[in-house]
């Protein structure tokens, strides 16, 4: 402006509408016009998106040496972008200056071309820093206690802050609430999208907007999930718009674009944010039990954004310092600097029994580190264990083991696993990267682990973690285990009780850290205390009782295998789980036979064995032998869903091998 010598002649502003673009070059027309120079302003909104068009108003310039140019609001623009920076600009007299505002970012091509440089400056303006917004609240006269909440929503975007400012000192002149949900008002929400987002295309375009204003990153295969086969079409639609930032998994909305959605579509269709958020939970669910396991953590970090309101999950979860950890294994030659680790923060007593898991399970022990070719900050292990190992070895172990035989014994094929060793440079037991990490990995295996039994938790006994814990249905144990002089509590998770996390139910507490909830229907999903785990051999001693008794009710009703699992965790009865597990016996090798003497014992109700072997023209010895087949294919059907979990599907729905 001033004519500095290697000054660049053209800048070029970008940001998002309200960050201050126009007031800067209204400032920039003041410092001009101190010192002397001439001013021409375009304004893209109101001069036609053609060259002639934009060579008539730029005319000035090119009489006056020295002149500035200002170009407002170019994104209106764009499809002279080219054409500005190969002809038009590029014939402005000498010691000419231009600004250029605009939403968008400038093409690749000016930086990329080597005639511009030193002559391009780039200016991308965000959201004021922290003490800036706080200090511009106070200036507004906002009350202290309110800035949090207003920082949170704005992210320290000025004209959301200025709305924010304005609606929060109104509230406190008229005597109202002094918080609001959102923070500055439905009015102040409209304004900022009628000014920020403007108006979608169509419903199918407001729809990936509330997508994207929900998901942590929204990806195409998220947008196909939740919106069917346009997903690649809006995908690269929200890529397009400047309010929307991309990055390496996705697309993400700006902080007050994207609290401003969520607000807007909360207060407008409840019923509609409850079902968005329900399907986008359940494509995140499915890709972290599906996916691969190097993915955990980033799953898991999806959920947790998703859930991010939960009180409980903002209390332990983002407030250290450092960044998010991601995991690498262990690697070869880092066991001294485990060890070393573990004993300078838990002592030597962990120390050996990490030691001896190390040599047992090294697969189990995760370094962290905050990014690629960062040194690690922390490590922790996610130990397995098959019944009763590490039971003699290790005080911690057999604390759980005990807990599980008085509350809920492990099963033929099940094991259970124990977090633990969380320790690095960031305190013990405490917020960290380590600690999300850890506890990530922890989520993560409970959800994926179809033969996961019980999960531990191994933390300080000292009520930090309790309430975070407890409402992610880890409750702590009984006792305590002193390793070197410190108490440990165990936090458990009876795997095999929840079975939200199986059928993606809406308030799942392993992730929403939601208090429990009203009275459920019949036809809900069940809590925890209401499953009942049965051992192999009760399970089958209930299976042949629920055949027996499939034709009658009342006594069906009372049979334990309506509290298993197999029946509660889907949605099923007991005669629709039998029936199917009755139906899937023809797709077995030879199982046409024990169907067809299955279906006429406990389906049609033949009087007797005799009767029922008549009726398939068999000797009754053939027919009892066809008989005791089915029922004991029906009981190891029915015994491996148990476990693993997995609904027992209709004849119908069953793939054919």
């Amino acid at each position: 402006m001033h004519g500095a010598s290697g000054a660049a002649c053209v800048l070029y502003l970008h940001g998002p509408e309200g960050t201050g673009k126009s007031m800067l070059l209204r400032r920039f027309a003041l410092e001009a016009r101190a010192a002397g120079r001439t001013v021409v302003r375009v304004d893209g909104r109101t001069t036609p998106a053609t060259a002639d068009a934009f060579t008539r108003a730029v005319r000035p310039v090119t009489r006056e040496p020295g002149a500035v140019l200002l170009v407002d609001s170019f994104e209106h623009c764009r499809s002279l972008e080219d054409w500005l920076r190969e002809e038009c600009l590029p014939r402005l007299p000498w010691g000419t200056v231009a600004v250029v505002a605009s939403r968008h970012e400038p093409d690749p091509h000016w930086p990329a071309d080597p005639g511009w440089t030193g002559l391009l400056r780039v200016l991308p303006l965000g959201g004021l820093s922290k003490p800036d917004a706080a200090a511009f609240l106070r200036q507004r006269g906002v009350l202290p206690h309110l800035h949090d909440a207003l920082l949170e929503f704005t992210g320290g975007h000025p004209l959301a802050l200025a709305l924010a400012a304005e609606a929060a000192v109104r509230t406190e002149t008229d005597g109202g609430a002094d918080h609001a949900d959102p923070p500055l008002g439905q009015d102040a929400v409209a304004t900022l999208l009628r000014r920020l987002v403007g108006t979608p295309p169509d419903e199918a375009h407001q729809a990936a907007l509330d997508v994207c204003a929900q998901a942590r990153v929204t990806s195409v295969a998220l947008l196909r999930a939740v919106l069917g086969d346009q997903g690649e079409d809006l995908f690269l639609w929200l890529r397009d718009q400047p309010f929307v930032q991309t990055t390496r998994l996705g697309v993400a909305p700006h902080a007050v674009v994207r609290e401003a959605l969520r607000a807007d579509l909360r207060w407008r269709d409840p019923a509609g944010f409850a079902e968005l958020h329900r399907r986008i939970r359940g494509h995140l669910l499915e890709r972290t039990r599906l996916g691969p396991a190097s993915r955990v953590l980033e799953t898991v970090g999806d959920l947790r954004f998703l859930h991010r309101s939960g009180r409980f999950l903002a209390d332990a979860h983002g407030r250290a310092s450092g960044g998010r950890a991601e995991e690498l294994p262990r690697a070869v030659g880092h066991e001294a600097t485990l060890i070393r680790r573990i004993r300078r923060q838990e002592g030597p007593e962990s120390a050996r029994m990490a030691a001896h898991w190390l040599r047992e399970q090294p697969e189990s022990f995760l370094l962290q580190r905050l990014g690629p070719g960062e040194d690690d900050v922390g490590c922790s292990a996610w130990l397995r264990l098959m019944p009763f190992e590490g039971e003699a070895e290790d005080p911690v172990v057999a604390a759980a083991w005990a807990h599980t035989r008085k509350h809920g014994p492990v099963r033929a094929g099940e094991h259970i696993a124990l977090a633990r060793f969380h320790v690095g440079e960031y305190g013990d037991h405490r917020p960290s990267p380590v600690m999300d990490a850890s506890l990530g990995r922890m989520v993560g295996e409970i959800i994926r682990d179809d033969r996961l039994a019980w999960a531990f938790a191994v933390l300080r006994d000292d009520g930090f973690w309790d309430s975070h814990l407890r409402h992610h249905a880890m409750e702590p144990t009984a006792g305590t285990v002193t390793v070197n002089g410190h108490r440990h509590r165990l936090f458990a998770c009876d795997r095999r009780a929840l079975p939200a996390v199986f059928g993606g139910a809406a308030n799942a507490p392993l992730l929403t850290g939601a208090a429990p909830g009203p009275a459920r229907s019949g036809k809900d999903p069940c809590t925890a205390a209401e499953i009942l785990v049965l051992g192999e051999e009760e399970f089958a001693v209930a299976v042949k009782a629920a055949l027996r008794v499939l034709r009658r009710p009342r006594e069906l009703a009372l049979n334990p295998l309506q509290r298993s699992r197999l029946v509660l965790a889907h949605g099923m009865g007991l005669k629709d789980v039998v029936t199917s597990a009755i139906g899937s016996l023809p797709l077995e090798r030879g199982g046409d036979k024990g169907y067809r003497a299955a279906t006429a014992a406990y389906v049609e109700g033949a009087s007797t064995q005799a009767a029922a072997a008549r009726r398939l023209g068999l000797p009754l010895s053939t027919y009892r032998r066809h008989l005791a087949w089915a029922t004991h294919r029906i009981t190891r059907i029915m015994w491996e869903h148990e476990l693993s979990g997995t609904p027992l599907l209709s004849p119908a729905d069953r793939p054919r091998r």
